[in-house]
This record gives C-alpha cells, sequence and structure tokens, in this order.
C-alpha cells in the first residue's frame, strides 16, 4: 500500500488546508492583516447627500448597491477619516443571514472599487488591509474569501438562526491561507485574478447596456413612437378581454393519488422569464382529468402575475414557446389565451410596456403589504395592436437583442467558470507563475 506522502508532488508539501508549494507558507488571516471595525453612526445624522456611509445592507456578493444610499454632512467627515475606505480595501460583514444565502449573508466580502474611496464604513463590518498593503496582496485575499474552503469556516462559526448570524473577529481570523513567499508569484497571481475580474466587470456592464438599449427600443415600438420603415396607419387599442380568454384557479402545490400527473408553471416561472420552455419546468404535481384540461398549457399562451407586494410587479408576463402536453398553470398565475392571429414574438414582449404595466398598477387593490388585480380588471387593461406584418417585424427585433444578450450571458458564465476553476489553481499553488528556484523577495 502507497504512503499518503507518496502523492504529494515533489516541491510540494501537506499543510493544515492541503497540500502547497515548498516554497509558500501559510498565515492565519489574523497574522496577516490590520483591521478596523466600522463605526456605529447615528441614524439621525443621515441625509441624501454629502459623504456616503457604507452600510452592511449596501453590499452583497456582486458588490455595491446605490439603491439606499445613505450619507452624512461632509464637512463632518473629516474626523471620522479612521473608517474611510481606501482602493482595494477588503470590507467583511460581521452579522447577517445565515449562509448560504446570497445577499445578506454573514461574512460577506466586498472589494473596495475607486468610486467608494473615501466612503466611510458603518458599524457590524470590519475593514482588512494586508500588512504589505499591495493591491495585489488584496486581490489574493478576496479571492480566497470567495472559496468554499472560505465558506466552510464560516459555516462552523456563525452563530444565530437563519435571519440573523454574527461572527467573532477572533473566529474569523483563525482562518488560514496559504500564499507565496516570492513577491513576484503573488504580483503576477494578482494581475491575473485581476485581469478576469476585469473581463467579468466588462460583460456585466456590456449586459447591462444591451438590456437597457433593448428596454428604451420595447417603449418606441410597442408604443408606437418609432415606427419602423415602410410601416404606416393607426393602430388598434384592444382590452385583453376583446383578444383573449383570461383565467385564473389554476391548479394547486399537490400530489393526490388518482390524479393526473401534470408539471406547473408557477409565479417565479413567470416573473423570472420572458419564454417558457417544456424543459425548463420541473415542479411535479397532479390534478384531476378536467382541471389539467382547463389550465392547460399551450404555444402562444401568456401568463402573468396577479399578486405581489408592490404594484410595479402586477401583471409581470411570460409566453409559453411550445405546447407542454402535461403542463398546467398554478393558482398564483393567470392565463392570456389570445384568440386573434398575434405573431408568437410579440406577444412575448406587448405587455412588457411600461404603459400596460402602470395600468395593472392602477387597476390592483392592495394595503401595502400585499396588491392583487382581479380578473375583471385585467380583462380592462389595454394594449396596442399592430399588423400581424409589423407584429413580425417588431418581434424578430426584440427577439434578436434577447438572442445576443443570451449569448453574452452565456459568456459572463463561461468566463466565470474559468475563473473559479483558475482560482482552485492559483491560490493553491498547482499552477506556478514562477520559476520555484528564482531568487525570492518577500511577499507577506
Amino acid at each position: 500500500m502507497a504512503s499518503a506522502s507518496a502523492t504529494i508532488p515533489i516541491g510540494y508539501k501537506q499543510t493544515e488546508v492541503g497540500v502547497i508549494p515548498e516554497d509558500w507558507v501559510v498565515f492565519s488571516l489574523g497574522d496577516f492583516i490590520n483591521y478596523t471595525k466600522g463605526f456605529a453612526f447615528r441614524s439621525k445624522d443621515y441625509q441624501e447627500y454629502g459623504t456616503r456611509i457604507l452600510q452592511v445592507s449596501d453590499t452583497d456578493a456582486r458588490g455595491i448597491n446605490d439603491k439606499n444610499a445613505t450619507y452624512i454632512d461632509s464637512t463632518k467627515a473629516e474626523k471620522y477619516s479612521k473608517w474611510a475606505l481606501r482602493f482595494g480595501d477588503i470590507v467583511v460583514s460581521t452579522v447577517g443571514s445565515k449562509p448560504p444565502m446570497y445577499n445578506s449573508i454573514v461574512a460577506k466580502s466586498t472589494f473596495i472599487p475607486e468610486k467608494y474611496v473615501g466612503a466611510l464604513l458603518n458599524q457590524n463590518a470590519v475593514i482588512l488591509r494586508t500588512k504589505n498593503g499591495s493591491i495585489s496582496e488584496q486581490i489574493i485575499l478576496h479571492n480566497h474569501f470567495q472559496t468554499k474552503r472560505y465558506s466552510n469556516h464560516i459555516e462552523t462559526i456563525f452563530r444565530g438562526n437563519a435571519n440573523q448570524a454574527s461572527i467573532t473577529l477572533v473566529e474569523l481570523f483563525e482562518f488560514m491561507i496559504p500564499f507565496p513567499i516570492n513577491k513576484i508569484e503573488s504580483e503576477r497571481i494578482g494581475e491575473i485574478i485581476d485581469d478576469t475580474d476585469s473581463q467579468i466587470q466588462a460583460l456585466e456592464s456590456l449586459i447591462s447596456k444591451k438590456r437597457n438599449i433593448k428596454q428604451a427600443t420595447m417603449q418606441e415600438l410597442l408604443t408606437g413612437k418609432t415606427r419602423l420603415p415602410g410601416f404606416s396607419g393607426e393602430w388598434d387599442a384592444k382590452s385583453l378581454g376583446q383578444i383573449g380568454d383570461i383565467s385564473g384557479a389554476g391548479v394547486d402545490k399537490k400530489i393526490i393519488e388518482g390524479e393526473t400527473p401534470v408539471r406547473l408553471v408557477n409565479y417565479l416561472d413567470v416573473y423570472n422569464r420572458s419564454f417558457i420552455y417544456s424543459d425548463e419546468l420541473d415542479h411535479h404535481v397532479t390534478a384531476p382529468p378536467s382541471k389539467a384540461i382547463k389550465c392547460s398549457v399551450r404555444k402562444g399562451d401568456v401568463f402573468f402575475t396577479p399578486t405581489s407586494e408592490v404594484r410595479d410587479d402586477i401583471a409581470v408576463s411570460a409566453i409559453a414557446m411550445e405546447n407542454i402536453p402535461d403542463g398546467t398553470y398554478s393558482y398564483h398565475v393567470v392565463r392570456l389565451r389570445i384568440r386573434d392571429d398575434w405573431d408568437l414574438n410579440y406577444r412575448a414582449y406587448a405587455f412588457q410596456t411600461k404603459a400596460f404595466l402602470d395600468q395593472a398598477a392602477v387597476l390592483s387593490d392592495g394595503s401595502g403589504t400585499r396588491y392583487v388585480i382581479s380578473l375583471p380588471n385585467f380583462r380592462k387593461l389595454k394594449v396596442l395592436v399592430p399588423s400581424k406584418r409589423e407584429q413580425q417585424a417588431i418581434g424578430q427585433i426584440l427577439s434578436d437583442m434577447d438572442a445576443e444578450i443570451a449569448a453574452l450571458e452565456q459568456r459572463l458564465e463561461k468566463t466565470k467558470a474559468i475563473k473559479q476553476g483558475m482560482m482552485q489553481q492559483l491560490l493553491t499553488g498547482r499552477i506556478r507563475l514562477v520559476d520555484p528556484s528564482t531568487p525570492v523577495e518577500a511577499s507577506a
């Protein structure tokens, strides 16, 4: 039987974090960084402009959200300079939700970009800076916080429940980090990761730009404000009740012996998609045979969300792009089966204009915590209807835009997957970027 040491490649060694190069070392996080706890700013000092206060709720795994930004008077900011953020700082939250919740997870790590230099860190988070303070080390450290090994460490130290969890710095700082002694190697690792992150950010920015262009194009083409060459004449304004049949009372999420097996089009299938395909439906339930027929899913059916916590999410739509013989819609969804001869692509976009969604918001009822639109009010909603030929032209343009966005999204996911695989190799020294025999200039 071969010994365990026989599996360790020449030039590598076994450590508490796994097999790493012989000329690498393992630090505890506490020995590797300096830190500053966030300051407990008073909410009564908050205002709508001035110096940014970065709160735990502003950060997530994607970065920093400006939606609910908070500020304090800039004339007072100087006395809080200890908590001012620098480019490359790493902010780690010490409270949040239990892992693996995505946005508000405790111990999430945020790398501070140039945009937020000078912002002040609020309580329930900590600023981490490597003792050498180099950007390459900060990049490497931040990416160690994206690894499975880090999330496993947090799983063992967090306290609390799913909605409110916390960690102590003492236990956070016990996290072990493998690191190259060679400064050139650490810089090259940081550069490669940074280059890949730049590619990801560029793709994300491009996708966001393309989505905005598509939204603007939709508002122009689907309202008749801009007409495509070769088309003229008035469009008809028709209510949903005039163009098709609106039905609710969908299938319950139950499995009852003796009933017909079906798959559901659920609320989130409609809310998160514009197009519904059979292979995307994986919620298996049963329904009485008559109900399975009544609530069936045919090519061209349009589904809507009839209820939400906010008015803006009423009447979000998605279209079935194919017949789904065992498909039905759930009781949280409303179906429009169009009687008129509409272009399939046009159906997917016609109900996504601001003008249409604003009608639904006005006609919905609610108390502020839940809104709902009734079937009679659904039937009152109006949509503009051009000729079939103009529908086809508009639908094709918007469909081509979606195809371009989808291709970019696939490229983004592929780039992210490549980065993950690359990190596994670079952060453990399985791939070396320098000759181990070169003279060493200490990195950390």
